[in-house]
Parts: structure tokens; sequence; C-alpha cells
């Protein structure tokens, strides 16, 4: 009955979620559906209920505030957007992952009106927070935290406490984030050796299952990766942008994050093909290869071929794609397979040899600089 009583105080509150993403949308949905008056804002503008004008006006009508935006800057943006317009009956809970320097300077700025602020991150992408399951890691003091756990409860399985201090949770969500995309980086390494070999996906798969290292990560990405459906469940511009963050920490404190920066150069080289929208399974798609429609269809490129020409035509068709993308903005990627003109009217497909993805990236890479 003592935990009833909070959530039923807050029933009386109004709360603002600010960022309807993937997890911000659905949080504001079960907040709704736990009884709580809920209005909301985000930066393009939503046919939603209770969709306000600014930051600001959601400070005016809600004393609670839960924070999804993507990114550092975003963050700190949406905190100065609110700060004129909160008072100490304010409680701000801050969701992004970010640098725990950037939350720390997101507290500050709340913390300088009086306001009062939880560091909350969570683990749990979009079916999770669909169905209240999000796993909140969150930091403030003990008054806060009292306060903003009804709120957190709304939307998740468990809440776990790391410290009175801002930036602690940041550090481990980004932790936590460093063995989620490392994991899947290695599993797709280990499909293209599985496929390469001419062993059936499914035997991986149903091995994996017994094995010490499989997951839950791995059982919800495993079988997408092999149907090749990258659905976003957790994009791959995120996943980046945490891994950089990983790095940028390592490199302060003077460690080798080899590992780490295997994986944020793999996402990478998926948003340079257009695939920050997709899931950040999408590292797959570079290693399993669509198989050739006929066998014997493929076209093989002789050696002569290759140095005095053909490379070249196919490394200056990337790099007008790669012009265009930037100029247009992000459109369907390239298939893993590169289309290369033949003599005849039509085109052919070719697989990549090894090694010649690299030498592609290292000659877009010179012609950008």
């Amino acid at each position: 009955m003592e935990r009833l009583k909070p959530m039923s105080h807050a029933t009386r509150k109004n709360i603002g979620v600010i960022g309807l993403g993937i997890i911000g949308r659905s949080v504001a949905g079960n907040l709704r559906r736990k009884g709580f008056p809920v209005y909301v804002w985000n930066r393009s503008p939503r046919s939603v209920p209770n969709f306000v004008g600014s930051p600001g006006e959601v400070a005016e009508i809600c004393n609670y505030i839960q924070i999804f935006v993507s990114d550092d800057d975003a963050l700190l943006q949406t905190a100065q957007q609110l700060g004129e317009r909160l008072t100490p009956r304010h409680l701000v809970l801050a969701h992004s992952t970010v640098a725990p320097d950037s939350m720390r300077a997101a507290a500050e700025i709340v913390e300088r009106r009086k306001a009062r602020f939880v560091e909350a991150p969570f683990t749990g992408s979009k079916t999770a927070a669909e169905n209240g399951e999000l796993v909140y890691y969150v930091c403030g003091n003990d008054a806060a935290l009292r306060d903003a756990r009804p709120i957190l409860e709304a939307s998740s399985k468990e809440i776990i406490e790391i410290g009175p201090t801002i930036g602690q949770a940041s550090a481990i969500k980004i932790a936590t984030n460093m063995i989620t995309a490392a994991s899947v980086q290695a599993t797709a390494e280990a499909l293209a050796l599985v496929q390469a070999l001419g062993l059936p996906l499914d035997k991986f798969i149903e091995a994996m299952r017994s094995n010490a290292s499989h997951s839950a990560t791995l059982a919800m990405k495993l079988p997408k990766m092999i149907s090749r459906d990258f659905e976003p469940h957790f994009s791959a511009k995120h996943m980046l942008k945490d891994m950089q963050i990983a790095n940028q920490i390592g490199l302060s404190n003077y460690l080798d994050l080899g590992v780490t920066a295997a994986a944020r150069d793999q996402l990478l080289e998926q948003m340079h093909w257009g695939h920050g929208d997709d899931d950040y399974s999408v590292v797959a798609r570079k290693y399993l290869h669509e198989p050739a429609p006929v066998a014997g269809e493929e076209l093989q490129l002789d050696e002569q071929e290759e140095q005095t020409g053909a490379g070249e035509s196919i490394a200056s068709s990337a790099e007008m794609k790669t012009q265009s993308q930037q100029e247009a903005g992000p459109e369907v990627s390239p298939a893993p397979l590169i289309s290369v003109a033949s003599s005849g009217a039509s085109n052919e497909t070719t697989r990549l040899r090894p090694g010649f993805f690299k030498q592609l990236l290292s000659r877009l890479s010179s012609g950008k600089e």
C-alpha cells in the first residue's frame, strides 16, 4: 500500500515528455495507460494528443518532465530551452545516452533554477519500451529519486540506482552498449565465416542457443540479421554515437579500446552507405551477401581488367553515388552486390573480392581530403 500512495499522488501531476522517437512515444503511451496526464513536445511536430508548442510550454504545464532526445547537443539545448521556465516545483528526468560531462552540464542548467534533476538513461529498445519493460540506471539525490520512481515505474521492469553523482549512470550505460555493439559485430563476422564455408545458418542459430555466449541480444538480433530484417529498434546512428563517446572517454583516460574502436568503424561504414536509420545490426549487411541467382552468372573480372580500369570504374561510380547522397540527403544505399557496366547494354553483378572494400573506402577517404 505504501508504494501506491506516491503513484496516486503523481497521477494528479502533469507529466511532460520531450522527444517522441521510438522510446519517447512508447513511454508517453505507457504513462497515459497508467493514468498520468501527459503533454508532449518534439522538434518535428506530431499529430498526437496534447502536443504543445515548445519545451517552455511543457514546463509551464507540467511539474515532471522526461527528456528523450537523441544526443549531447539536443539534451543541452533542451535544458536551456526549459531553463527560464523551471522552478523548485519541477523535477527533470534526463534519459538520453550522452557523455557524462554533458549530463552534468544539463544538470547544472536545471539546478541553477532550483529545480531537481535525475539522470536516468535506460536499456531496452522498441519492444521493451512498448511493453513498459525498460531498465533505468539512475543517479540523483534521495528525495528526487523517491519522487521520480512512480514515473519511471510506468515504463520499466527495473530501476537500478547507480549512485548520487550525476554522470555515473551515463558511464554505466555507455559501458553496457560497448558490449552490445561488440557482440553484434562479432556475430556478423561469425555468420560470414559460417556462410563462407557453405554451412547452413540455421545450424549456427541452433548451436548458439546452447552456447555460453548466447544472450537476450543475440536471441533477438541473430534471426533478424540472417533474414536481413533491419527495421530499427535501436538505430545504427545512435549506436555509433555511443561508440564514439566510449572511444573519446577511452582516449582521455589512456585506454586502448580496440574492440570498441572496431565496432565504431563498422557502424561508421554503414553510415557512409546511408544505413544510419536502420537497426545497428545492419553491420551484418557487409558480411551476408545474397547468393548469385544462377550458378555461373557471376561476372568474373580478370586480372587485366582489375588493373587497368574496372576497379577505377567501380570506385568512380561509388564516389559519384556518395557525392549525390551528400547533396540530396540519405537515400537507399547500395546493396552488398556492386553493379558494373559491361560491354553490352545491360549491367551484371559482381561479388566483391576480399580486401576490395577496404581499398574502396581508402579511395573515398582520399578523395574527400
